[in-house]
């Protein structure tokens, strides 16, 4: 079973799987309500953040791909309203549409136009980590190596 694991600058790192998440409070259960076109449902990342108890010196959030080779490190306080993608109807999120885990944060801008934008939507969401200081941060930084990202295998588009 796929987990996310919570970790860093928390006082209970955790990992979550698919029946963890839906035990939650703070459900979305139609994310096409926050985020327009898009189906599913989603737990809010507030929810999480309460179950591992975030410390009081926590300043970024890193969010990492399962196979480690994606990373978008941002500031915590920018993304309070984000959400966490997990389900398609009773079934994981699948692959197809960045599951099991994806993080979404609603109202984004598109993708290399600032410190949170849409590249730090990541699909394939397989660790969280809380921090004092920026993390690891493999984003997109120009239109080019933007588009060459979305490319590779597995990538995509943003959608």
């Amino acid at each position: 079973m796929t987990q996310l694991h919570i970790e860093g600058e928390v006082a209970s790192p955790q990992a979550f799987g698919f029946e963890d998440l839906v035990q939650l409070p703070d459900q979305v259960e139609d994310l096409s309500e926050v985020i327009p076109g898009r189906e599913g449902s989603a737990v809010r990342l507030q929810s999480l953040l309460a179950q591992v108890g975030t410390k009081d010196n926590v300043k970024y959030i890193t969010l990492e791909s399962t196979d480690g080779t994606f990373s978008a490190s941002i500031p915590l306080d920018a993304v309070q309203d984000a959400i966490i993608a997990y389900r398609l109807h009773d079934e994981s999120l699948p692959a197809k549409q960045g599951g099991p885990f994806r993080f979404f944060i609603p109202n984004v801008t598109k993708c290399h136009v600032g410190e949170v934008d849409a590249c730090a939507n990541v699909k394939f969401l397989g660790r969280v980590h809380l921090s004092q200081e920026r993390g690891r941060d493999v984003r997109p930084t120009s239109p080019q190596s933007h588009a060459e990202h979305h490319e590779k295998p597995g990538h995509g588009r943003l959608g």
